[in-house]
């Protein structure tokens, strides 16, 4: 699982936790019927708003639910999960960007991916997923095309890009793609008017996938000398998080602007659990239970490295390293049931989607949302809204 939107279960309370989980499983079992088994280990956090942000502007449907069922990522249990156009979209949009994200691994040799039999092997997947997330998004009106040509001037711009390159021209084509994957939920949901304010959240949201993946990479990528953003264009923390805090408040008044006929979910997981990941990626207040999170930008260290004179996190695996690692993680249930376990290709700490914790919830006033039932911007509680 990868993606910068994790929420603490705690926080969801049960029926939202019930509502994202049946969104998570929805997206693996869209890429399972659609693309083939293989193609579920491209299952992550982030691709699931697509789906989240479909059902928020449609509500409830008759069969926009079905029960699937035991799983080994669920303990053997079964759910209800989400089907339809939205978790489709979201399958569609999840393998074009795995297919880049496999390109890029080959074009950077990481890993396994340095020995020629291993990287043929893995062009060939990524290839094979570039058709497949084409054909999918097709299937549903939508024109991958878009996401594919912002890959392919990404890598262009980060050739070009040098000290004193403005950030914002290097995190542009992940706005795009965003954007556009975002937009598209609109037309799926019948819902025009909500293309304009979404491809804006959309837009804001690519550039704090960056922003965030720029950070947190920072110290490993200066440690193994591979490109970064920051490093790059000689960006530092302090305008990073100038930048992340703008994208954030532009996300919340964009949603304001967007109808939803329900949107309490999309409301928790864009305006509040993206706002808490921005605390994580930078070190200052998270979760209690998020171990890589509870310590502040080491002084003297340009990096803003957690460590200060301990050793740096663990190298990352290689793709096909990875995939073993997340098979067996799999077949352990410990993505599901583990209170924490270590990410199969960043090796980064990552919380169980049932796990628990027992830090102060700052919810306690509305229950995760679950007494704004009139209200649009959770004016129950305290959360600048």
């Amino acid at each position: 699982m990868f993606g910068i939107v994790r929420p603490c279960s705690h926080r969801l309370g049960e029926r939202l936790k019930a509502e994202w989980m049946a969104h998570l499983c929805g997206l693996c079992l869209a890429l399972r019927h659609d693309h083939g088994q293989l193609a579920r280990v491209v299952t992550n956090y982030d691709g699931l708003l697509i789906s989240v942000l479909t059902d928020a502007q449609t509500g409830p449907a008759a069969g926009a639910r079905r029960t699937a069922g035991p799983c080994a990522l669920r303990g053997m249990r079964t759910a209800s999960v989400a089907q339809g156009e939205g978790a489709r979209l979201a399958a569609a949009v999840s393998l074009v960007l795995a297919a880049a994200k496999v390109r890029d691994h080959v074009a950077d040799q990481d890993g396994l991916l340095a020995h020629r039999p291993v990287a043929a092997a893995a062009r060939r997947v990524a290839a094979g997923w570039g058709r497949a997330g084409a054909r999918g998004g097709a299937a549903v009106g939508f024109d991958t095309g878009v996401l594919v040509e912002a890959v392919d001037r990404q890598l262009g711009l980060e050739t070009l890009a040098g000290y004193g390159t403005p950030i914002l021209t290097v995190t542009e084509p992940t706005e795009t793609a965003t954007a556009a994957a975002f937009a598209h939920t609109a037309t799926l949901a019948g819902r025009p008017g909500n293309a304009r304010p979404l491809a804006e959240a959309g837009r804001l949201f690519g550039r704090l996938a960056h922003l965030l993946d720029a950070v947190e990479d920072q110290e490993s990528d200066a440690l193994s000398g591979a490109w970064n953003p920051l490093t790059a264009t000689g960006t530092s923390r302090a305008e990073a998080r100038r930048l992340a805090d703008d994208a954030l408040h532009g996300i919340r008044l964009a949603l304001r602007e967007t109808g939803f006929a329900d949107g309490r979910l999309a409301h928790l997981l864009l305006v509040h659990e993206l706002g808490r990941s921005v605390d994580r990626a930078f070190g200052s207040r998270s979760c209690g239970h998020a171990p890589e999170a509870s310590f502040g930008p080491a002084p003297g260290n340009p990096y803003g490295s957690p460590f200060d004179g301990q050793p740096p996190r663990p190298d990352k695996r290689g793709f096909w390293a990875g995939c073993a690692a997340a098979f067996g993680l799999c077949c352990t249930c410990k993505v599901c049931c583990a209170d924490e376990f270590e990410g199969p290709w960043s090796r980064k700490k990552r919380e169980g989607c049932c796990g628990t914790c027992d830090c102060n919830c700052d919810w306690s006033c509305c229950e995760a949302l679950e007494c704004c039932e009139c209200c649009e911007c959770c004016s129950c509680c305290d959360c600048g809204l």
